[in-house]
């Protein structure tokens, strides 16, 4: 575990760096792009790069990926990457508060884990498969006077994912089916299970560099 986080705080400090080495006057310029790491995925060994890019006026465009690289965590699996795209929109008069709305797909192959006991548990069975997901985000994107280029994003978004996945247990035992009446079961051996649940979508705190565009 410590290998790992400390492997995620490099990647982050190495994909900060080229950007925190141009010194130049950006006081009169304009931001463009935002490009930031979630640090508070990062702790968790999960990496989460993100890229933000102004359209119009208020108006702001995310794209980013998650990718959990973990293979076992107590001898469970919990691999899983998103590709999430995101439309945000800045309140005027706040400096950066914002509202805005997402949707992605991901692709899983995991073991659900639940709160139990005031602790984390993973369930003894594992999950593969795909899904969609979209919600509603609200956030708020500091940018430091001192430091112009230094930019701090804390966000929380909530919304709808519907998944299709094959179920087995920690042995690679099928142990999950569709619950259908019995003249409707499917012929494959292996087949999908369906979900669909309101569930947090993304959370987390992101440091970032601003990119300028042309002096005003």
């Amino acid at each position: 575990m410590r290998v790992m986080v400390c492997r995620v705080v490099t990647l982050l400090g190495i994909f900060l760096m080229p950007y925190v080495a141009m010194a130049q006057d950006v006081a009169r310029r304009d931001v463009r792009a935002v490009v930031k790491m979630n640090a508070a995925y990062a702790v968790a060994g999960v990496v989460n790069p993100q890229v933000e890019i102004h359209i119009k006026g208020n108006s702001w465009w995310q794209t980013e990926v998650v990718i959990s690289p973990w293979r076992s965590i107590a001898g469970h699996p919990l691999m899983f990457g998103i590709l999430q795209n995101e439309y945000r929109y800045y309140v005027p008069r706040t400096k950066g508060l914002y509202v805005g709305a997402h949707a992605g797909i991901a692709a899983f192959n995991m073991s659900k884990p639940m709160l139990l006991n005031g602790g984390v548990r993973f369930q003894e069975r594992r999950c593969k498969g795909y899904g969609i997901m979209a919600g509603a985000v609200v956030g708020y994107r500091w940018l430091s006077e001192r430091h112009p280029r230094l930019v701090v994003d804390a966000f929380v978004g909530f919304g709808y994912m519907h998944s299709k996945y094959n179920g087995y247990s920690m042995a690679g035992v099928i142990d999950m089916y569709p619950q259908r009446p019995e003249d409707k079961q499917p012929t494959s051996p292996d087949p999908f299970n369906s979900s669909a649940e309101w569930l947090p979508t993304k959370v987390g705190v992101s440091v970032g560099i601003a990119l300028f565009g042309d002096e005003k």
